[in-house]
């Protein structure tokens, strides 16, 4: 597998990581396409553009975009949550491949609308049908400071850092939910003590040994206890 020719693929993606081509973000997709897993036009949000881009650098012939993987849209969008609804169930924090989402389990959630990559991956999950795609203007001074290819690649940019970032954290606490399982598995915890609570508990332990044996001691006859 060629690294280099994922990464120039995973750069033209718009790293919208919306699964709609079939795998779980562009760089998986980005994978596939080299290891010829998957065809070049299964990304919708990348559009006829984003396959041409791909057609020339693998030197192969384009074609139309597979639309049952879905159409483009002709405008960016950005999740919106009706917060009188929100219950507060985290199903679309989980479901939000960039962590664009924020709010607290019982609490109401918000979009991060700056850091939405517009993937609509937390619309299904939502038991209260209370997010909804809108569309978003572009700022006047991002096209005017910038060519809108120039644009859309430093999104693509913060968009791949969101989720790389969130795969890593993901990955560090499964590590750290299987150590802790693990060493609960292996060694139960046990209760700390302080030295002193520790003697203490060993002086009652003591007395309670004393006092059970204290009674078989009284009942035995005088000649035993003489010996």
């Amino acid at each position: 597998m060629s690294q280099l020719l994922i990464e120039k693929i995973d750069a033209i993606l718009p790293q919208t990581q919306c699964k709609k081509c079939g795998f779980a973000g562009c760089r998986p997709y980005a994978e596939a396409i080299v290891e010829g897993g998957a065809d070049i036009n299964q990304c919708p949000p990348g559009g006829q553009q984003g396959i041409q881009k791909i057609a020339e650098l693998l030197d192969i012939p384009a074609k139309p975009l597979n639309t049952m993987h879905g159409y483009p849209r002709s405008y960016q969008v950005v999740a919106w949550i009706d917060e009188n609804l929100c219950i507060g169930c985290t199903f679309c924090i989980q479901s939000c491949p960039v962590d664009a989402i924020v709010g607290a389990a019982k609490q109401m959630h918000t979009v991060i609308a700056d850091e939405c990559t517009g993937c609509d991956l937390c619309v299904t999950p939502c038991p209260m049908d209370c997010i909804s795609m809108i569309p978003v203007n572009q700022k006047v001074t991002d096209w005017a400071c910038s060519s809108i290819d120039a644009v859309k690649k430093q999104t693509a940019n913060k968009a791949r850092s969101r989720y790389q970032f969130r795969q890593q954290r993901i990955a560090h606490e499964k590590r750290t939910d299987l150590k802790t399982h693990t060493k609960e598995f292996i060694q139960p915890p046990q209760t700390q003590m302080s030295p002193e609570v520790r003697k203490q508990a060993i002086i009652t332990a003591a007395l309670k040994r004393a006092a059970a044996i204290r009674p078989q001691t009284e009942n035995k006859p005088d000649s035993i206890k003489n010996k």
